[in-house]
Formats: C-alpha cells, sequence, structure tokens
C-alpha cells in the first residue's frame, strides 16, 4: 500500500503477457498494483487509483472524471489515446501522457505485409482454393509492382515507415499530410490519395475531422480495385460501408487491425465480406514492443508519482 494506505496504481483490462514491470514500481514505491480483469472493475478502482494506465480495452469518458480525486496522472499505453475524454481530464486539472514510438517499425511493417499481400490478391487466391475452386480471373486487374501508385494518409513516425517501405521494394508513392511539408515521398492532396492509389495505408489519430474519412461516398470515388488498410484507429473508416464495397467488388481487399468496436461482434459484417485480412489489434506487437511499452508506460507512472514533470502530454 501506499504511505496513506489508500492509494493504487491501476492498470486498465489487459494482454501483458504479465506485470511484472508494474509491480515492481507499486512494490518500490509503496502502492498497491489493481489489474482490473474488466471494464466494472476498472470503473470501481478508479476513486483510490493515485495512477490510471489505460489500455485499448477500457474508457474515460467526462462521468469517471469527476470520482477520480486521487488520479495524479492517466498513462495510455501507446500514442492512441480517443478512449480518453482529455478536455474532461483537463477540466479536473489530471494529466494524460502518451507513450508514442516504442512499435513504429511493428505497425508500419503490418500495413506494407496487409497491403502488399492483398495488392496481390493473394486472400482471394488462397479463398478460391479452400472453395475448391481455382484462379478464375483473380489477380488480372493488380498493377505491377513498379507500376503499383500507393497513398499513405498520414506522415508520421509509422505513416513515413510505409511510405519509405513501399518505395523501396519500387511502388510509386504518395503521402498526405496537412500538417506535414516535407516528407520522404511525394506530397498530394487528400482527395487525389483517396481517388487515384491502388492501395491507401491509413496512419492518422480519430478526432472529430477524422472520424469517417473514408465513407460511403469515398469509398465509391475511389479506384475500382483498390485495397485500403487501416492499422491506425478502426473509426477512421465506415466499416458497414466498407463491407458492402468489398461484396459489390468496388474494393478489391481490405486490411484491418482496428475496430470502431473491439473485440469485433460476432455478426460485424466485415467477418463475412471477402478479400479482407483481420487482425486483432496486433500490429504493434514483436517480441520486443511490449517490453519497451510496459517500460515507457512505467517510466511515465514514476515521474508522476515521484513529482517530476510527465513527458509526452496530450493536454
Amino acid at each position: 500500500m501506499s504511505g496513506d494506505g489508500q492509494g493504487t496504481i491501476l492498470v486498465a483490462p489487459h494482454h501483458f503477457p504479465d506485470l511484472n514491470r508494474e509491480r515492481a514500481l507499486a512494490d518500490e514505491l509503496e502502492y498497491e498494483l489493481v489489474a482490473a480483469p474488466d471494464v466494472d472493475a476498472f470503473r470501481a478502482g478508479l476513486p483510490q487509483a493515485e495512477i490510471v494506465m489505460v489500455t485499448p480495452y477500457a474508457r474515460l469518458t467526462a462521468e469517471e472524471f469527476p470520482v477520480m480525486t486521487k488520479c495524479r496522472a492517466v498513462i495510455r499505453y501507446g500514442m492512441g489515446y480517443d478512449n480518453i475524454d482529455v478536455a474532461a481530464a483537463a477540466q479536473a486539472h489530471i494529466p494524460v501522457a502518451i507513450v508514442p514510438g516504442t512499435a513504429s517499425e511493428e505497425v508500419a511493417s503490418h500495413a506494407f505485409a496487409m497491403a502488399l499481400t492483398l495488392a496481390r490478391r493473394i486472400p482471394a487466391g488462397d479463398a478460391a482454393i479452400r472453395d475448391n475452386a481455382w484462379a478464375g480471373i483473380i489477380g488480372y486487374d493488380t498493377p505491377v509492382l513498379s507500376q503499383l501508385e500507393v497513398g499513405v494518409v498520414g506522415l508520421g513516425r509509422i505513416g513515413q515507415h510505409v511510405a519509405r517501405m513501399f518505395s523501396a521494394v519500387g511502388a510509386q508513392v504518395r503521402g498526405y499530410d496537412p500538417l506535414v511539408t516535407e516528407a520522404p515521398v511525394e506530397l498530394a492532396s487528400l482527395d487525389s490519395i483517396l481517388e487515384e492509389s491502388d492501395v491507401i495505408s491509413l496512419h492518422l489519430p480519430l478526432n472529430d475531422d477524422t472520424w469517417h474519412l473514408v465513407s460511403a461516398d469515398v469509398l465509391e470515388r475511389m479506384r475500382k480495385g483498390a485495397v485500403i488498410v487501416n492499422v491506425s484507429r478502426g473509426g477512421l473508416i465506415d466499416e458497414e460501408a466498407l463491407a458492402e464495397a468489398l461484396v459489390s467488388g468496388h474494393i478489391a481487399g481490405a486490411g484491418i487491425d482496428t475496430f470502431s468496436q473491439e473485440p469485433l461482434a460476432a455478426d460485424h459484417p466485415l467477418r463475412s465480406a471477402p478479400n479482407t485480412i483481420l487482425t486483432p489489434h496486433i500490429a504493434w506487437r514483436s517480441n520486443r514492443s511490449t517490453g519497451a511499452l510496459q517500460e515507457g508506460a512505467v517510466a511515465r507512472a514514476r515521474l508522476a508519482l515521484t513529482g517530476q514533470p510527465l513527458i509526452d502530454l496530450v493536454n
């Protein structure tokens, strides 16, 4: 327990192999580590928590912050924080810190692998064989790699990694980012990227401006036979519209690692849509990324608990 016998370090529901790093910090500073097994337990633990460590599997809304009277900081594992109401946190005078950059290479390589696999129509070929069919017309519509037009939307760490990967294998790569003036690839307008690419890879935060950036209208305007990859945030794409575009054949494939609601519902239309690669929010994982992510989160928790300035604040 902490010095006053009350304080805890609260960890949201997680899929980490262990919490050894978090437990070591709690033991060192004499706090109780509380690992919430589910969302209800997480909410119940908020009033006593001095540090709240958030994963993608829980939310902190405006309703939660008024009860977080002991909280010194919220630490978000990773860099996406759309599941935290940062305005409400600021109003409650609770800083929110993120842990960016621990898995940029992993996420970029996941996007690259899915995009190239879909562009080569590999899932369609695999599905044909499993359905006791053969090639049919599969693959006749895909460009050769040297003529493959790739559009990268968002040119932060991960987006630039993806752009360099595709450039290295000879594809024609363009990028869009409203905050970037210099990039390793040619810059173009968002409409041009969305409408004139064989592959679109999304690398954006989720906010009011980017919610359903890829809407039903955008999907209709995309090049017939294009593929789309999203390893950023599920809300960037209208998933029902995407499923319809895949069924119609206008969109030739989709690689999705993040979804609007996770875990994915049993009746979600993307489950039965053709030519998809669906992964359970694992693009960031590797044999080193989990440890690096947890170490980064623990380091920020230590700063907050020892009265030092927090880094990577978002409010």
